[in-house]
């Protein structure tokens, strides 16, 4: 496997590109704004003027992208991915999208001859920039250890979890899990605040025992600094919940933390936080929005 397109060169996507190019493939890349690519192709890459030309002649596919509607529109469009990419590619989508979408593309591909692997990632623009990603994995077996290696070049833990859809189906679990040990540590720091607790004694207090968290130790301790910049984008982090949401609807499952983090959010959203880091919660639980 030598010759890669790569669709989405944003803050994640670029760092992700950057280490294939060291690796030595060769990589073309499609991205909406050509400019979050210049780095890559003053590195070497080949530039392409869409999705559908970047999948072209090429042995593996990847993707990482905004939106499932992005998603759907890069790999089902007119001239997307599927329409463009030849019997064998391997096409692999690292965005955070729906299961349900994944098994769509999956089965799409499949009469193509094209192996589809749904693979999101954790670890944010960190583990992108250290190669240390979690990459969580659907689709055939067979396919996933074929891409391994490449997906090796991004990350450090890599982990098949089943069929189609199912690397997103995991990826939901992470965001759920998420939302609701960042909803309770924004809350009880407001707490400690309003009851007039020294923020950072409380931090050290009980960061290391049992109501600790990477939430609590790396998102909203930021906060406490007055830093909201962000690590991942609260905006981002409502796309995520939304999709939770609707397949856990889909599943019979009922979320009520999830559904009301999600309408914090959204409120915050709507205040102008959208592009501020998702330590931003802690301003619905100060009532200083």
């Amino acid at each position: 496997m030598k010759k890669i397109g790569f669709i989405g060169t944003g803050i994640m996507g670029s760092a992700m590109a950057g280490h294939l190019l060291e690796a030595g493939y060769e990589l073309s890349v499609y991205n909406r704004t050509k400019e979050k690519a210049a780095g890559l192709l003053a590195k070497g890459a080949k530039w392409c003027d869409s999705a559908g030309e970047c999948a072209r002649g090429q042995d593996a596919v990847i993707s990482i992208v905004g939106y499932p509607k992005d998603v759907e529109e890069s790999y089902l469009g007119s001239n997307g991915i599927l329409a463009n990419a030849e019997k064998g590619t391997y096409v692999i989508d690292m965005t955070t999208s729906s299961p349900l979408l994944a098994q769509k593309i999956y089965e799409a591909a499949q009469k193509k001859g094209i192996y589809a692997i749904d693979a999101p990632v954790t670890g944010g623009d960190t583990g992108a920039q250290k190669a240390s990603l979690c990459i969580l994995a659907g689709g055939d077996e067979a396919a996933f250890l074929a891409v391994k290696p490449l997906l090796a070049k991004m990350g450090s833990n890599i982990i098949y979890e089943g069929s189609a859809g199912a690397g997103q189906k995991t990826k939901a679990c992470n965001q759920i899990a998420i939302a609701g040990a960042l909803a309770g540590a924004c809350e009880a720091f407001s707490y400690a605040q309003a009851s007039g607790l020294d923020a950072d004694k409380v931090f050290s207090a009980i960061s290391k025992g049992a109501a600790g968290s990477f939430q609590m130790s790396n998102v909203v301790v930021n906060a406490l600094k007055g830093n909201f910049e962000p690590g991942f984008m609260l905006k981002h982090f409502i796309k995520d919940m939304n999709i939770g949401i609707e397949t856990g609807d889909i599943f019979s499952v009922n979320m009520p933390v999830l559904k009301q983090v999600l309408v914090e959010a959204k409120e915050l959203e709507e205040k102008g936080m959208g592009e501020k880091g998702t330590q931003s919660l802690i301003k619905y639980y100060e009532n200083d929005l």
